[in-house]
């Protein structure tokens, strides 16, 4: 994997540019604030994100992939100005889970999604370099 700046353009902060990578893909589907039971156990964003990414941490790891093996991530948020607000406490809940490792990302504000109470919803691609694909489970 290998990250891609562009020459003389500012160093992005939070986030890659492009990342050029080669292997197996695992795609994994927008996971929102809920635990693995279905249930939210907070309507803050940021426990919110918390949970997204650590459901996002378990699908990666059930396909035989990790954190930094993730080149591509979306995240949609229903509320920007909470999310810009708490930009300091979602950084530490973001090295968390995955480090100091940042794919190419984009955030999205949009007016809501399926789950009523999910306030936050992240899908992301990972490249399984150097490893096979885990057989299908």
């Amino acid at each position: 994997m290998k990250v891609v700046q562009p020459e003389h353009w500012a160093k992005p902060r939070g986030y890659a540019n492009g990342i050029l990578a080669e292997g197996p893909v695992l795609y994994v589907a927008g996971q929102i604030g809920w635990d693995e039971s279905g249930h939210f156990a907070s309507d803050d964003l940021i426990a919110q994100f918390d949970q997204a990414l650590a459901n996002v941490v378990a699908v990666l790891r059930a396909g035989g992939a990790e954190p930094t093996d993730v080149v591509r991530m979306t995240i949609y948020v229903t509320d920007l100005p909470a999310y810009r607000e708490g930009a300091s406490r979602l950084g530490g809940v973001w090295r968390a889970h995955f480090g100091r490792h940042y794919p190419a990302m984009a955030l999205v504000g949009v007016a809501g999604l399926v789950e009523p109470r999910a306030k936050v919803e992240i899908e992301a691609t990972a490249v399984l370099a150097n490893r096979a694909a885990p057989a299908d489970r």
